[in-house]
């Protein structure tokens, strides 16, 4: 099985670029399954019903989320209603919408894919570790082949939660940082591993967002409106490689269009 998985997308810029690239480089790689981070494509904050509509009409199978998943009120009632957009799973008890979705490929594979988010100078929610424990002993054993997107601020909590989850998941995908890094690799016991894949959006820009009104925060100490930017627009995403019949990756690759 071949995965598409598809960095935090940005406002307006972000979402052309996915409409306008994913179909044809999921064609292009043989793709079966395409995830997408979609917590940012309201103008950089949060998203819509109308928005999550408009990516999954795109070709996105499952689109995840993080801490801005709740800037948008309309969303709320949304996430119970919809069960291919998620928020992070280890929110506690009570709050809206789901952080597992199992699905089917076209081609009749089944697969998992987690939303889970870091600790660490993000909201102390529960532990991601031992919640990721709970969600993968409420998979059928049949389904091999499970997605997660870590939505975390620090790259050591990142790889903390590669290694620990390294040979139970098929792969873990890092989000958030909206800057992508260079350390894609599988694991020793088969998880495709990544710390960021990075931005969907403007990368002539302040992490999406436009350089002026981030440096006068910077200088000022004040806060300030932010417009997603409209520069450089990139399409950064992983392709990953997965045996279907055990669950192990076979390749991770980054692949940025622009």
């Amino acid at each position: 099985m071949k995965i598409l998985f598809i960095g935090d997308i940005v406002g307006k810029p972000g979402r052309r670029v996915v409409k306008e690239r994913t179909a044809d480089l999921a064609q292009r790689e043989d793709i079966d399954l395409v995830i997408a981070n979609c917590e940012n494509s309201a103008a950089g904050f949060g998203v819509t019903p109308p928005l999550a509509d408009e990516l999954l009409h795109a070709g996105i199978d499952v689109l995840t989320s993080g801490n801005h998943i709740w800037d948008k009120r309309e969303i709320i009632s949304y996430l119970d209603s919809e069960p291919r957009i998620l928020r992070p799973a280890n929110y506690p008890a009570g709050a809206a919408g789901h952080g597992i979705y199992v699905g089917t490929t076209a081609r009749g594979d089944r697969y998992a894919v987690l939303n889970l988010q870091g600790r660490v100078y993000l909201p102390y929610i529960e532990c991601p570790f031992r919640k990721a424990d709970a969600l993968l002993q409420s998979i059928e054993p049949e389904v091999k082949v499970r997605v997660v997107d870590f939505h975390a601020e620090v790259t050591s909590e990142k790889i903390a939660f590669g290694w620990y989850l390294d040979g139970l998941v098929s792969a873990v995908i890092g989000t958030h940082t909206h800057v992508p890094t260079a350390d894609e690799r599988v694991l020793p016991q088969g998880t495709a591993y990544l710390t960021d894949v990075g931005m969907t959006g403007p990368y002539n820009s302040v992490i999406g967002m436009e350089k002026e009104a981030s440096i006068a925060r910077f200088l000022s100490a004040l806060p300030g409106r932010f417009e997603p930017a409209r520069g450089d627009v990139r399409f950064s995403s992983a392709i990953i490689d997965v045996d279907e019949t055990t669950g192990t990756a076979r390749s991770i690759e980054r692949r940025v269009l622009r």
